[in-house]
Parts: C-alpha cells; sequence; structure tokens
C-alpha cells in the first residue's frame, strides 16, 4: 500500500513538472523570477522528447509499482500516459519531434512577448 501511494504521488509530480515544462511559460509572464526554474525545466523537457530518452522518475515510479505488487509499465511517461490523452493513436515516431519543437516554440514566444513587453513598458 505504501509503494502505490508512493507511485501514484511520483506521476502525480511528474505531471506536474510536464504541465510546468509546457505551460510554466505563462506563469513566468507574471512573475519573471521564475525563470529561472522554467528554462532548465524547459531544456530537460524538450531534450528528452528529442533525444528518445526516459525521464529518470519512469524508472522510479515502475520500481515503487513492482514493490506495491503491481505490472509496471512500459515506455516513456508521455507515450503510456499523456499521449493517450492527446492522441487516441499513437502512429509514428515523429511525435515526440513534433511535441519537443511545440513546447520549444510556444514558450520561446512567451518569452519573446515577455521581453517585448518589457522593453515598451514606459515609467510614468
Amino acid at each position: 500500500m505504501r509503494y502505490r501511494l508512493l507511485a501514484d504521488l511520483l506521476l502525480i509530480l511528474h505531471l506536474c513538472f510536464v504541465i510546468f515544462v509546457v505551460f510554466g511559460g505563462l506563469w513566468v509572464l507574471r512573475r519573471p523570477r521564475l525563470a529561472w526554474f522554467h528554462l532548465p525545466a524547459v531544456v530537460w523537457g524538450v531534450w528528452i522528447e528529442l533525444a528518445g530518452g526516459i525521464c529518470p522518475l519512469t524508472p522510479l515510479e515502475n520500481r515503487l509499482r513492482r514493490l506495491a505488487g503491481e505490472a509496471d509499465f512500459q515506455g516513456a511517461f508521455v507515450e503510456r500516459l499523456l499521449m493517450p490523452l492527446l492522441y487516441p493513436v499513437f502512429p509514428d515516431s515523429g511525435i515526440p519531434y513534433f511535441l519537443g519543437s511545440l513546447v520549444l516554440v510556444f514558450n520561446g514566444c512567451l518569452y519573446g512577448y515577455g521581453l517585448f513587453r518589457k522593453k515598451n513598458v514606459r515609467p510614468g
């Protein structure tokens, strides 16, 4: 029971991290100092997607599930949990490149907008 709870909490933490990577740029617009946390998270998230890697949280979650007597999940976090939510079918291996690029462009636009807005704010 304890291992299952830890695995579930880790899964929730993992999902929160992915949401922060994708949409954290919106939060940075309101709190620019969060960029010190968000930029490394974006770099990590995009690198994992483009390199075809597996986040270290996935094997840890799998180990906790095995210790709880459950079957572990195969594949990366995005493939087994998020992709079925976003796309009913995982048609080809080009999707991780698309998602990584989309996150990079989306957050790049947000940061660009934030810098543009900051430069054009006039005192008084």
